[in-house]
């Protein structure tokens, strides 16, 4: 069974609590701290398996987490750091965050692997907070929290040209005859229940992927009958192959059924306007010449002035595809550029810890600015500090949330330094 969208948990692994603990061996008198830090907590890890090509497990199982970090132990023991979980996605799936359907990451293009959740970062052990005057330090760091977030999983498919056209114009026969693919064929209402995607191998030219998208109706855009589901299966299709049904076998007028499509993919996506059409008059064979030659006038008159050619054709005969699919080669090898790729949006771990309270004040007596509070600390539990990536991103958090504008009212200047539990910077703007 074929699936396009699914929605699911993902819940990152808590980093595991600093150890609290004393060295004690025989003749020492008074062993300093020795206390571990915690294991790092596992990642929410999505990843294109080409292998794939539907959804569909994720409709089983709803709920995702990686494992937790383990705490630390005494002698400086560290704590055992949490197996990450890796979710297998097809090429073109889009992460979205479900409430605000803010994009999370594309796994299309160069992007085949996206740490969606980092796992909270392991405690500190009491051993790091020794002083000359705090040497028996009680206090250990708690590990990161861990991150819990509803995602919506949408698969947009990745082909070069896509099929659209009313149900029963001959889509399906038109893509097993042109491809590799064996879509179900007959004669009634939405015989393809979901996207069929073939190869089609051309001599001479560059061969392409060819996509047939369920039949459309009008009222798709707004969510009336199944074309609404597969739209967007076309959003990344270089051109667009629009058949008609020429003879009217079901008593439809061709040319309006070019214009009500048309309007459909517009009410979905105003940027379709922009996308290539072709527009392959099907079932010729069922003509008279006489009439054949008057319906290929009617669609040339009102449609090749605007640049989009109509090809003759008989998806059942095989005539004039060959036609058709040459120039359809042209059309995509001048458009060299990838679809549209989807920008992300959402931030998980700024986006969530944006919510909790903090503060920002001045240590009179240690001369030091101080942040505090829920946003602050659950930030440096998802922040690796050490790196040159984590510091970056935390430096961002800071700026987007209003902090570093704080710390300026409240007359920071160059060099001053600013504690955040156990972490100390100097501030140069």
């Amino acid at each position: 069974m074929f699936a396009d969208q699914a929605k699911i948990t993902i819940i990152s692994g808590k980093g595991g609590d600093g150890h609290v603990s004393f060295r004690r061996e025989k003749y020492v008198a008074a062993g300093g701290p020795d206390g571990g830090d915690g294991g790092k907590g596992g990642s929410v890890i999505f990843e294109v398996d080409k292998g794939l090509n539907t959804l569909q497990d994720f409709r089983f199982k709803r709920k995702y987490a990686a494992e937790n970090g383990g705490e630390g132990g005494a002698k400086r023991c560290h704590g055992r750091n949490g197996r990450d979980v890796i979710l297998k996605v097809p090429e073109g799936t889009v992460v979205f965050e479900a409430a605000s359907h803010k994009v999370i990451t594309d796994m299309s293009g160069d992007n085949m692997r996206f740490v969606a959740l980092t796992g909270g970062r392991g405690g500190k052990g009491n051993w790091h907070y020794a002083t000359s005057t705090m040497q028996i330090p009680q206090y250990a760091e708690p590990g990161g929290e861990a991150i819990e977030l509803e995602v919506l999983l949408e698969l947009k498919c990745i082909a070069d040209a896509g099929l659209v056209g009313y149900p029963n114009v001959g889509k399906s026969t038109f893509l097993s005859k042109v491809t590799n693919a064996r879509p179900k064929i007959a004669d009634y209402h939405f015989t393809t229940l979901e996207p069929n995607l073939g190869v089609v191998d051309l001599q001479d030219a560059p061969g392409f992927v060819i996509a047939d998208i369920p039949g459309l109706i009008e009222g798709a855009a707004e969510g009336i009958g199944l074309g609404h589901d597969f739209l967007r299966h076309i959003e990344r299709t270089k051109v667009l192959i629009h058949i008609v049904d020429a003879a009217s076998v079901e008593g439809r007028d061709p040319a309006e059924d070019i214009a009500r499509i048309d309007h459909e993919l517009m009410a979905y996506d105003a940027d379709m306007k922009r996308k290539p059409q072709i527009i392959a008059a099907n079932k010729l064979d069922l003509l008279s010449p006489g009439d054949r030659e008057a319906v290929l006038n009617k669609l040339k008159e009102k449609y090749e002035k605007d640049d989009t050619k109509v090809f003759p054709i008989s998806a059942a005969t095989g005539e004039g595809l060959r036609e058709l699919l040459y120039h359809v080669s042209g059309i995509i090898a001048s458009r060299k550029e990838e679809g549209p790729v989807f920008v992300q949006e959402y931030f998980p771990e700024l986006n969530i810890a944006a919510s909790e309270p903090y503060t920002v004040s001045y240590d009179e007596k240690e001369k030091e600015y101080v942040l505090e509070g829920p946003r602050i600390e659950k930030m440096l539990g998802y922040t690796n500090l050490n790196s040159e990536k984590g510091f970056l991103f935390f430096q961002k958090f800071l700026k987007e949330n209003g902090i570093l504008d704080e710390l300026k009212e409240l007359g920071i200047q160059d060099g001053d330094t600013v504690r955040m539990y156990g972490h100390y910077f100097d501030y140069y703007t």
